[in-house]
């Protein structure tokens, strides 16, 4: 069965996650159903490269799935696309790849970006979309204090709870912080997340911004490895998985 890759944007608001659940509709099952049609009924599992909670976005999520034939690139993203409408799911690349070719374990690094619309009035547009801070954040004294969460750390501050994870150590390879206008955007690349971690730094990274803590707080939450010690887990609104980079 020919293997194939896809890469993928979605709005993460009307969805449960990435991943199936029984509680809803996620992205996985709506891709899953539109490569169903599109086989005239044969089902096949789709696996994704990240799994993204409910309500956060991608621009560049990557999966894998096995068709029962080798489709052309360009008639496979138009054919899944007519199926997946109306979900606010879009495949824009579809191509054929190796049989070894794993969306998630042949991933070398993930991109995320978190972006905080910070301004007193509300988002008429980007509702659901952006992180809300009313409050004015100082933008360059949390990207001074990001970098002492770059390198490889044990992050248990900043891990959920009920993360399956089978160590809180990671690498992050880069944390930069900057404003354009009234939106800061935060980036994160790494070979790997941890559940929560990059909303519970951002979060954490408010309280930075907004002169709550300072970047030795911030430090001295990371060396606590206590999940107690998080400043606080920022909502998904503004979280997107932005690209998977492979040899």
């Amino acid at each position: 069965m020919p293997r194939h890759k896809l890469t993928i944007e979605y709005d993460g608001r009307p969805f449960v996650g990435w991943q199936r659940q029984a509680n809803g509709m996620s992205v996985q099952q709506a891709l899953e159903e539109a490569v169903a049609a599109v086989q005239g009924g044969a089902p096949a599992t789709i696996h994704g490269a990240g799994r993204t909670d409910a309500g956060v976005h991608a621009t560049g999520q990557v999966a894998h799935v096995d068709l029962v034939r080798l489709w052309r690139g360009d008639k496979l993203r138009d054919a899944l696309n007519a199926h997946l409408r109306p979900h606010p799911v879009s495949v824009v690349v579809a191509e054929p790849v190796a049989d070894d070719f794993e969306a998630r374990f042949s991933a070398v690094k993930r991109h995320y970006v978190y972006r905080i619309l910070n301004r007193r009035a509300p988002p008429a547009l980007a509702a659901g979309q952006v992180w809300h801070v009313a409050r004015r954040l100082d933008a360059d004294a949390m990207h001074a204090a990001a970098q002492t969460l770059v390198g490889r750390h044990d992050f248990t501050t900043f891990r959920a709870a009920e993360c399956q994870a089978n160590s809180p150590v990671r690498t992050l390879e880069r944390l930069d912080v900057a404003r354009v206008g009234d939106m800061i955007e935060v980036r994160a690349s790494a070979l790997s997340f941890l559940h929560h971690q990059v909303r519970s730094i951002v979060g954490s990274l408010e309280h930075v911004g907004s002169s709550k803590w300072t970047r030795d707080d911030l430090q001295a939450a990371l060396e606590a490895r206590a999940r107690a010690r998080c400043g606080q887990v920022a909502p998904p609104d503004g979280l997107y998985l932005i690209g998977v980079d492979y040899p």
